[in-house]
């Protein structure tokens, strides 16, 4: 073999090897990056959830913040020192929100008082609707017994008497959901006063930690105009979104009142009320006020005709309003996928209950504003948006 076949070969040889260390070496990176994304994504996970009496209020007053922020600035705008027109805003909300409250409370009192006799007869009228013949689940559980019975039978000893097959205790998971969701909600109560501070420093700062974020991005002018405008879109985006919500829920609830009352209903402001703070989270809240409302209205009436009546009636008024006022107020608002919207409530639901059905739409729509405004998250705008 010449010189110059070998000479040309080892080079092959060499180059090719050094390729295929680099592809390993690219590989082997690429795969702990994502080892790494996956893992700071659960610790993110287990840290929101841990957290949640303290992630809720904070959010809960940043989003407090949003919404008042334009009453705050039409008050400084004529002629109101910022930190009073926010003490203003912070002092109306809160006093408006008591007197709702303290003006419901008899209503409320007397609807929770009437909710073991409600069960009660509902259970009853179950019970009796049931009476004529098994339901295809109760013959499966009753074979089912049987089966662990034989099988019990047949694995004793000759002689011995065979132990009594308990049926199993019904799960109480309801009452344990019931008793988190209730120390979380009065956590959060109890934090209220944290709220509404953190909700007046936000709102009397103004433009002090948009300035913050300006200086952190370098001494380039062009690049603090770029984010001083995408601060200012966000800003607008976020207060349209959150303007929009609040009026339609308003909406909401007020139809809600009017229309029970007309037809008679019982304590038509509490459902009014309920009906507005639960269309907060999307299709979840209309349902469960329209099945509550049919079943209260059942129990009431005596009547199917009239269960039917009041639950269409609460279908009417939230799908009026969240198909027809809705989709014009927030025209210019962000559009959020409804199955991205339906899986991310599925998610912060699991993770902070109640408190994330109410917060993960609004979450979720600054998210997508924030990606389509921000260039290198537009991807992951244009996935969340429609």
């Amino acid at each position: 073999m010449s010189d110059e076949a070998v000479t040309g070969s080892a080079p092959d040889t060499a180059g090719a090897a050094g390729e295929s260390v680099a592809l390993w070496d690219r590989r082997r990176s690429i795969g702990m990056s994502l080892a790494l994304a996956v893992l700071a994504a659960i610790a993110l996970v287990a840290a929101l959830y841990l957290a949640r009496a303290f992630f809720v209020p904070l959010l809960i007053g940043i989003l407090a913040s949003y919404a008042l922020r334009p009453v705050v600035d039409w008050l400084e705008a004529h002629y109101l020192p910022r930190p009073a027109g926010a003490a203003l805003a912070l002092v109306a909300l809160t006093g408006s929100l008591s007197w709702v409250g303290y003006s419901l409370s008899d209503d409320t009192a007397a609807m929770i008082e009437r909710l073991p006799e409600a069960a009660r007869k509902l259970r009853q009228t179950m019970s009796v609707s049931r009476a004529g013949a098994k339901t295809p689940l109760q013959n499966m559980q009753e074979a089912a017994s049987e089966i662990e019975g034989a099988a019990a039978d047949a694995a004793q000893k000759p002689g011995r008497r065979a132990a009594a097959v308990r049926a199993p205790e019904p799960s109480d998971w309801l009452h344990n959901y019931v008793v988190t969701q209730s120390a979380l909600l009065i956590s959060v109560a109890a934090q209220a006063p944290i709220v509404l501070l953190l909700a007046y420093f936000l709102l009397a700062s103004g433009v002090h930690f948009r300035r913050k974020l300006v200086h952190l991005v370098g001494p380039s002018l062009s690049r603090k105009k770029d984010v001083v405008r995408i601060l200012e879109e966000i800003d607008l985006q976020v207060q349209r979104y959150l303007l929009a919500t609040l009026m339609s829920n308003t909406l909401v609830g007020i139809g809600t009142w009017l229309a029970f009352e007309a037809l008679g209903m019982e304590h038509a402001a509490v459902w009014g009320v309920a009906a507005g703070v639960l269309h907060f989270i999307p299709y979840l809240g209309s349902a469960a006020i329209v099945l509550a409302s049919g079943v209260a209205a059942f129990l009431q009436f005596g009547s199917a005709l009239h269960a039917l009546a009041i639950a269409g009636v609460a279908l009417l008024v939230a799908g009026a309003i969240g198909l027809v006022f809705m989709t014009w107020l927030q025209s210019r608002a962000a559009r959020v996928n409804a199955a991205v919207l339906f899986i991310a409530l599925l998610f912060v639901g699991w993770l902070w209950g109640i408190w994330g059905l109410l917060l993960g739409a609004p979450i979720l729509a600054i998210t997508k504003v924030i990606c389509d405004r921000v260039e290198a998250l537009k991807p992951l705008g244009e996935l969340l948006g429609q």
